[in-house]
């Protein structure tokens, strides 16, 4: 009866209104270099009004065109800003001043070389950086950018669209069992300004390392005008090839050999499953991708290349990474300074 008073005045009251949570901030999305299609590609997908919760509230909303120094990719790059700016992205004219305005930064030139200089002023900013395929035009450059990452304590990784083609990602987490051989194809362009695997073979070698993962001790490449063949052994015998095809047919994908089964690496489907990685490691600062898997890919681009020039010998990782990081070394010291 002591309780009847208060409880009649309660009902009096107005009730409560439930607040709902305020949607979080966008994260501010910038590129550098427009002189791909990813550039597009991507921004079409992140900048979707109506983009899915894995995509969405991360805009690219502000680039530094300049990237290559090629002519081509100079003249591919006037294309793709204005393709850009038709989307609203906002164009700024210098590294710098893209900082000022983004919370994250996609380095995008297609040219790998340039990417330590163009890194560096986001790495020493500490923006998580995403870096689209090759990570460096050299592996020492490779060595350089991943080593300035983890001393400035910048969350870092790179990827080919490839290794998120859903056959190689469900064969790395089990599918077959355990992987104990992958031969991989993709089409694998030269170009006299990247060492040979780097500028599109890199795909195939991509996928090669999903399935397979890390680990490889050595490898034998056979060169010839129109196909690559490198043969990587990895512990336990266990075997992992790529085949560069640069006449007839030439498309992504390859074989799985596993304990439970034997399926296909490919097919390719496009680039927004990476898209959907890239934004959740902008959400999360925590690469997909572990460092030394990343570095290993270089490695063992190396000494592909390596094996080419001793005329196919096997050619050790180890023995390619020893002096390429010592000059790494000196490098980061030089420009830590």
């Amino acid at each position: 009866m002591f309780l009847a008073p208060i409880l009649s005045v309660l009902a009096c009251l107005p009730l409560p209104q439930v607040l709902e949570a305020a949607p979080p901030a966008p994260i501010r999305v910038g590129m550098i270099g427009l002189d791909t299609s990813h550039v597009t590609a991507f921004a079409k997908i992140m900048n979707d009004p109506e983009a899915a919760e894995d995509v969405a509230g991360c805009p690219v909303v502000a680039a530094y065109p300049p990237g290559s120094d090629l002519p081509e990719w100079i003249e591919r790059g006037k294309k793709f800003t204005a393709e850009l700016e038709g989307m609203g992205v906002e164009m700024v004219d210098s590294i710098d001043a893209l900082l000022e305005k983004v919370d994250v930064v996609m380095l995008m030139t297609v040219d790998g070389r340039p990417h330590l200089a163009q890194a560096l002023p986001v790495l020493r900013a500490r923006k998580p950086m995403y870096i689209d395929k090759p990570l460096a035009g050299s592996l020492v450059d490779a060595m350089a950018i991943l080593e300035l990452a983890e001393r400035l304590d910048t969350p870092t990784f790179t990827a080919s669209s490839l290794r998120y083609a859903p056959n190689a990602q469900a064969a790395r987490h089990g599918s077959l069992g355990d992987v104990i051989g992958v031969d991989a194809h993709s089409p694998c362009k030269l170009e006299p300004h990247h060492p040979d695997l780097f500028w599109y073979g890199i795909h195939g070698v991509e996928m090669l390392y999903t399935a397979m993962g890390p680990g490889c001790l050595e490898v034998v490449r056979v060169h010839t005008a129109e196909t690559d063949l490198v043969v990587g052994t990895w512990p336990d015998g266990r075997i992992g090839t790529f085949r560069g095809i640069r006449a007839g047919k030439a498309d992504y994908g390859g074989t799985v050999f596993g304990t439970k089964g034997v399926g296909p690496l490919g097919p390719y489907t496009g680039y927004r499953p990476l898209v959907v990685e890239i934004v959740r490691f902008f959400r999360t600062h925590e690469p997909p991708i572990d460092a030394e898997e990343m570095l290993e890919i270089f490695l063992f681009m190396e000494a592909a290349d390596e094996s080419k020039r001793q005329g196919g010998i096997p050619v050790s990782l180890a023995d390619v990474a020893r002096p390429a990081r010592e000059k790494a070394t000196v490098e980061v010291e030089a420009l830590l300074r």
